[in-house]
């Protein structure tokens, strides 16, 4: 049993590390929450370490130890599971036609041009735009470091220039969190007892819906785009920790 669990913590330690080195390599050092996969993998090769010790020279405390640490990571193990069944069934809701109204999450803007995960959102706006052309849509975000305009402004260029009339666009420019996007646009007008969607990366619409719903929101639609197929792992597993942060704020 502590061989095969040894060898367990061995492989879940080198995966971790060599996601870290593709996250890295692939988006830079300066990835939000890249940390975790570093620390997860040094942990997860040192609880295997404390487990050989513990086979080599038994004691009670190190028994403890194990036994202590592995209850907590089968806890951890079953609580994200059952977390990322909720997130990963929301990526595949289906848009439904004809919203009065479509809440775009803002995200970062580089100078003023669109992050790569922002332009997701924006193709799947424009698109919804096209083939429903009496939705209004709020464009949600406002000035963040590193970026010379609002995540609003640069959304209303994007979409104007994708061809979407500037009059279906209202922007919304003094947000920085999720909830602010929610609670700011319902502020700019009555749409609580609206049709609603709220539209973002696959990962993150399963937690802005339940915020839309904290904040009063009736009739929540959520809207996924895509997201970043390398990343995409690494974005669930961050959106567990937001979710229980976001549990505890009492945001959700």
């Amino acid at each position: 049993m502590a061989g095969k669990l040894e060898l367990g913590c061995a492989v879940l330690g080198a995966l971790c590390l060599i996601y870290y080195v593709i996250i890295v390599l692939y988006a830079g050092f300066d990835v939000d929450f890249a940390w975790f996969w570093a620390a997860g993998g040094i942990g997860f090769l040192l609880y295997g370490l404390l487990i050989r010790y513990g086979a080599l020279h038994p004691n009670a405390i190190t028994t403890w130890a194990v036994r202590i640490i592995l209850v907590l990571l089968v806890t951890g193990f079953v609580t994200a599971g059952a977390a990322a069944t909720q997130i990963i069934g929301a990526m595949t809701a289906k848009a439904p036609q004809n919203l009065d109204y479509m809440i775009v999450l803002g995200a970062h803007v580089r100078g003023t041009v669109p992050s790569r995960a922002l332009r997701k959102r924006l193709d799947c706006a424009a698109a919804y735009a096209k083939a429903n052309p009496d939705t209004i849509f709020f464009l949600s975000g406002g000035q963040g470091s590193g970026e010379d305009i609002t995540e609003a402004e640069a959304m209303y260029r994007y979409l104007t220039e994708a061809g979407v009339d500037g009059d279906r666009l209202i922007q919304e420019d003094r947000s920085t969190t999720t909830e602010e996007n929610l609670k700011f646009c319902s502020q700019i007008r009555e749409i609580k007892d609206k049709k609603v969607g709220v539209l973002s990366n696959n990962f993150h619409v399963y937690r802005a819906g339940l915020m839309a719903k904290k904040l009063g929101y009736q009739h929540v639609a959520r809207i996924p785009a895509p997201s970043d197929a390398v990343m995409q792992v690494h974005y669930v597993v961050r959106e567990i920790f937001a979710l229980a942060k976001a549990k505890l704020r009492g945001n959700i």
